[in-house]
């Protein structure tokens, strides 16, 4: 008896889901060497632009020639240098909170925090479209789990009626796959009224929303009392690696002690922790990459709905195109890359049946001459496949 694993693939490339790994051949940016190929690049969520900035890489350099090349244990053995260190403090007065804790990835964030939040005799309560380390994380709790559906205040109530024990109303601040903002402040306010905890996951938001770049929460200007759980990654706008939680001393102090994927992990290299004050210094000074990103989102806007494709909701740098079914998204992706331009297709599990998409995400890099080339390599590779294309 043995795993059938050749006919599972199989019939992942007979549904036009199988995956495959680009080669990216060149550091991250706009413009990039992949398999090959020099292509302008619409799929990386390196929102300002800071991943291969000269500032940020000397700081990594500088911090692996004084700190070295790993973390060498977890925080809680003798992982926890000095630049970890620093880097929660700076990304507590950022976020405006008492502490921050710093992880190795965004998936092991929202994994510890909310199986350390709540248990067996708890409920939590999360947004149909939250990011698949919320709802696992949400399933592996052993608390009472449900999905509301996506941002749905109303069916949020009905949810929260039925709710026993600890409760944690769980969301995105900017959701990854359509780029539409959570309803925060409703979601907040009806959560407060049953005595519900708001944990927010705002990967997608910091460095883009708000006017210094603090996410979602300043955007709405919602405060500690509002949002007790924030959690932000490093590995998007920020352009580094890793994660963090901020909040409350006690909310800390908690994830310390009983976060497993914290406590059993080793701490991530001091150097990537220098590079991301460098990176967070420059994502708080330098406010253009902001302002910039606004215009191109508005010119790419503009554009799309000039050749007739449908765009989903979105103010950020997420722009998706909805094109229905895997086999049409795969063959626009194609017909693209044909034309010099990299766009990812988005095809389910990641989103629902029958909703495949073009996942455009833009970048402070990005020029406006980027975008007029993005327009028109899209309008050609629209006209050049048949209306139907399963």
């Amino acid at each position: 008896m043995s795993f059938d694993l050749s006919s599972r693939l199989a019939e992942r490339r007979a549904a036009h889901l199988y995956r495959q790994r680009p080669l990216l051949e060149t550091p991250q940016g706009v413009n990039v060497m992949v398999d090959g190929e020099p292509l302008l690049a619409f799929c990386s969520n390196d929102y300002l632009g800071l991943a291969n900035h000269p500032q940020v890489t000397e700081a990594f350099a500088e911090g692996a020639r004084r700190w070295g090349a790993g973390g060498g244990a977890s925080h809680l053995v003798v992982g926890h240098s000095t630049p970890h260190h620093e880097l929660e403090e700076a990304l507590a007065e950022f976020t405006g909170r008492p502490r921050a804790l710093l992880l190795s990835s965004g998936y092991m964030a929202n994994l510890g925090t909310v199986t350390a939040l709540v248990g067996q005799g708890g409920t939590v309560l999360e947004d149909r479209l939250n990011h698949a380390s919320l709802l696992d994380a949400g399933l592996l709790s052993g608390a009472r789990f449900s999905r509301y559906l996506h941002n749905d205040v109303a069916s949020l109530q009905s949810r929260l009626a039925k709710a026993e024990g600890d409760t944690l109303v769980v969301t995105d601040g900017v959701f990854s796959m359509d780029g539409d903002l959570a309803e925060l402040p409703a979601i907040c306010d009806t959560a407060r009224t049953h005595g519900a905890w708001v944990m927010v996951d705002d990967a997608h938001g910091f460095g883009c929303l708000g006017k210094t770049g603090g996410g979602i929460v300043e955007h709405f200007g919602l405060g500690l009392n509002d949002v007790p759980v924030l959690i932000g990654t490093l590995g998007k706008a920020f352009g580094t690696a890793g994660a963090f939680v901020a909040g409350s001393d006690d909310l800390v102090e908690s994830l310390i002690q009983f976060a497993r994927p914290y406590i059993y992990t080793t701490s991530q290299p001091p150097a990537v922790a220098c590079a991301t004050l460098r990176s967070l210094q420059l994502l708080r000074e330098e406010g253009w990459r902001r302002e910039h990103l606004g215009s191109l989102i508005a010119r790419f806007r503009q554009g799309v709905s000039a050749i007739g494709l449908q765009l989903m909701d979105s103010s950020t740098p997420i722009q998706p195109i909805v094109v229905g079914s895997s086999a049409r998204a795969l063959a626009l992706s194609a017909a693209l890359r044909e034309r010099g331009i990299l766009v990812t297709a988005i095809r389910p599990p990641t989103v629902p049946r029958g909703t495949s998409r073009l996942r455009v995400t833009l970048c402070a890099e990005h020029s406006h001459a980027d975008i007029d080339r993005l327009l028109e390599a899209l309008q050609q590779a629209v006209a050049s496949l048949p209306e139907s294309h399963d």
